[in-house]
């Protein structure tokens, strides 16, 4: 019966993959009692043959307060399940569990070293979470919960304990870590890091600029506007270029060579032929793409590669009330382990802030009566704000060489290309917003 209540409960998820296709089946792997009323799920999904294993604090009450109805899951004999994420008179047990080093079932809760986890803090969750469910504990913690599961420690979890180990600036103090095991291997279920509780996020920051600039009187400029953000995206490009110096020393780094350079070259060509079968308004840009692909290809110099975010945007940092704070370092969700660790160029983080301006500075056009004269506007505010982002970089050390310009232009052409196609599927207002990187002058 507690199958058959998940598997109408589990498609009705933010977070849950497999939204739109039937589920097949669905069997419980693994249950661990955490405390009365508190169990630990690891649950298998199988969809058109393919199996996702996702992770559920399912609370048990005989009767349930009106502020936990929206997590109902069922009622199974005379006990009403819900998911317990929701409910702080439990959750508490995920301090503790940590703050003790504790052991339960399967499940290794773990402490940073040389940290203190204050443990009277009370949860409540954070509503915006799409793949995930992060808890905020009082003004102190937040505690992300990796809803879907892939066997392997996350690289979020990797990155910032090795950051913290050598008190890099610019993330957020880890304090402890969920674990068990599957497939053999060591699978992180949650992470707990401090949180930013007087921050802004970069997004709703550049937003507020661009509106700024947009309400203003059209003789005025994107320098003189009051909201002006390109003080803030110097000093974002230089934490970026101090982030890469750390991931540096704290990683192994290598170089790639000519022969393999050509082959990224020949990897961007064939997510273009892929994007194209599907969006055929990118033919038009054909000639542009593959004259910024040739360049790469014709670099005589080794690239250098290392760790890095992985995918970085505005939505990833954020303002405190002292400096760029850079979150979420686990890469791009939908993407194998071993992939979102392998090394790359720091470029490609570059070229994905680079991307993330253009859409600060374009989204509000979409479907705006304006938008036309508007344009020159988004455009320059882009360009101050991409101008600041990489002088910030390049005076704190991230080095852009003539022949980086030419990786850092293909690389931002490819995510644009990305973009395209995300929007055609499920934005189709919003295409000309990546559509415009392909008119741009290179830098």
């Amino acid at each position: 019966m507690l199958d058959e209540l998940l598997v109408a409960w589990i498609g009705r998820q933010r977070w849950f993959g497999g939204k739109g296709r039937p589920i097949d089946r669905l069997s419980v792997d693994s249950d661990v009692e955490l405390t009365p009323g508190l169990r630990h799920l690891i649950v298998s999904v199988w969809q058109e043959g393919s199996r996702d294993r996702y992770q559920i604090l399912l609370g048990q009450r005989h009767d349930l307060p009106d502020r936990l109805q929206h997590a109902l899951i069922g009622q199974c004999h005379d006990l009403l399940l819900y998911d317990a994420a929701h409910d702080f008179e439990l959750t508490g047990w995920l301090l503790d569990g940590m703050a003790r080093d504790e052991n339960q079932g399967d499940l290794r809760m773990r402490r940073m070293p040389d940290v203190t986890i204050d443990t009277a803090q009370r949860s409540i969750v954070l509503g915006a979470e799409q793949s995930n469910t992060s808890l905020v504990y009082g003004d102190a913690y937040i505690c992300k919960l990796f809803r879907r599961l892939i066997p392997g420690v996350n690289p979020e979890l990797e990155v910032v304990a090795a950051l913290a180990a050598r008190h890099a600036p610019h993330i957020a103090q880890p304090y402890g870590w969920i674990e068990c095991d599957l497939d053999g291997t060591p699978t992180t279920l949650a992470i707990m890091q401090e949180f930013l509780v007087n921050a802004s996020d970069g997004w709703g920051l550049a937003l507020a600029s661009v509106r700024d600039l947009y309400n203003s009187l059209p003789t005025v400029s994107a320098a003189d506007a009051g909201g002006d953000f390109a003080a803030e995206s110097q000093r974002l490009g230089a934490a970026t270029a101090r982030i890469h110096h750390e991931l540096a020393e704290a990683f192994p780094t290598d170089v790639i060579e000519t022969h393999e350079v050509k082959r990224m070259a020949e990897g961007f060509r064939r997510r273009l032929g892929r994007a194209m079968a599907e969006v055929p308004e990118l033919r038009e840009y054909v000639g542009t793409l593959e004259a910024a692909y040739h360049r790469v290809e014709d670099l005589t110099t080794e690239v250098p590669v290392q760790r890095v975010h992985g995918d970085y945007h505005l939505g990833q940092v954020m303002r405190t009330t002292t400096d760029w704070v850079v979150l979420d370092f686990e890469g791009e969700p939908g993407q194998p382990l071993a992939e979102r660790r392998a090394l790359s160029s720091p470029l490609r983080d570059v070229a994905g802030m680079l991307r993330s301006f253009d859409y600060a500075a374009r989204h509000l056009l979409a479907g705006h009566a304006e938008a036309e004269t508007l344009e020159p506007r988004a455009d320059e505010w882009s360009r101050r704000n991409r101008a600041a982002f990489l002088e910030g970089y390049t005076e704190a050390g991230g080095a852009i060489s003539a022949g980086d310009e030419a990786l850092l232009r293909a690389f931002e052409l490819s995510k644009a290309v990305y973009e395209v196609v995300y929007e055609a599927r499920n934005r189709p207002t919003w295409i000309g917003i990546p559509l415009a990187a392909f008119r741009r002058d290179a830098f």
